[in-house]
């Protein structure tokens, strides 16, 4: 079944424009048709956006994308300033394809993806050699983790709401020692049971899952080069460092060891 990152992984962008947006009160964008993608994650105050006429209100913790060939407008409240960063950026090869999203997303953005803002931004403005690969691989892995998080949220929103609590338990408490006896504990429901509904629900047993997810963390901080194999794995609730290896292989295809070697040489 295609998923929605299937549809992006042969687009390549080109970021035209980032602005790490401080507005003064009187701060504004004239109307006008745009010919890029604007993509802008709002992190203080709050603005009055208009997108082919239609008027917008966001605040922080909101996202706003307006696809290339929109009417754009926009203003800040004048007694709360907006901060924001913003990305203007087409795809290469004359591709025009929108991002699924909608004109504005709420509450969306994590810590996680204010770092990456701020190592953009870093990037960016120093134009060291190679900057432009490097601030386009950055920009590829904000789109990622903000699809990842709308694609997981209307995902919640279809899937039961005992499973949907049993999904955010798992977000908060990963590392922990997890079972299924002790979710159904948490959701009120028979072991079987909930496994079954799990199951139905999300196409996987509660353990694949968990497997999944804590593997999919072990890789991000593998990733990161600041923490052995042994300690990513005590890090994401793997006590035992070679079961630990033959989960990560049988979910990702290739040992931990190799995303370690990668980056240490």
């Amino acid at each position: 079944m295609e998923t929605v990152f299937d549809r992006f992984q042969d687009l390549v962008p080109s970021v035209d424009f980032f602005v790490d947006r401080r507005c003064f009160p009187d701060w504004e964008i004239i109307k006008q048709t745009i010919d890029f993608h604007d993509l802008t994650f709002i992190v203080e105050g709050k603005s009055h956006y208009f997108v082919n006429g239609v008027k917008h209100t966001i605040e922080a913790g909101d996202v706003v994308y307006i696809p290339v060939g929109s009417v754009r407008e926009a203003h800040t409240f004048k007694d709360n300033p907006m901060h924001s960063y913003a990305f203007n950026f087409k795809w290469l090869a004359g591709r025009t394809d929108p991002l699924p999203l909608q004109t504005v997303t709420k509450n969306v953005i994590t810590s996680e993806l204010i770092g990456y803002f701020k190592q953009f931004t870093q990037v960016w403005m120093s134009k060291q050699p190679g900057y432009v690969m490097q601030s386009r691989a950055l920009f590829m892995l904000i789109v990622h983790r903000l699809l990842t998080i709308t694609n997981r949220n209307t995902s919640l929103l279809k899937a039961d709401q005992r499973v949907n609590q049993v999904l955010e338990y798992v977000a908060e408490h990963y590392p922990e020692e997890l079972d299924l006896s002790g979710m159904a504990e948490i959701v009120n429901l028979h072991p079987v049971y909930l496994g079954k509904l799990f199951k139905k629900n999300m196409g996987c047993s509660f353990k694949e899952y968990l497997n999944m997810i804590r593997v999919n963390h072990a890789e991000m901080l593998l990733s990161t080069g600041g923490f052995s194999v042994t300690q990513v794995a005590e890090r994401c609730g793997f006590r035992d460092i070679s079961y630990f290896s033959n989960v990560f292989k049988s979910v990702k295809g290739y040992p931990p060891s190799t995303v370690f070697k990668v980056l240490n040489g």
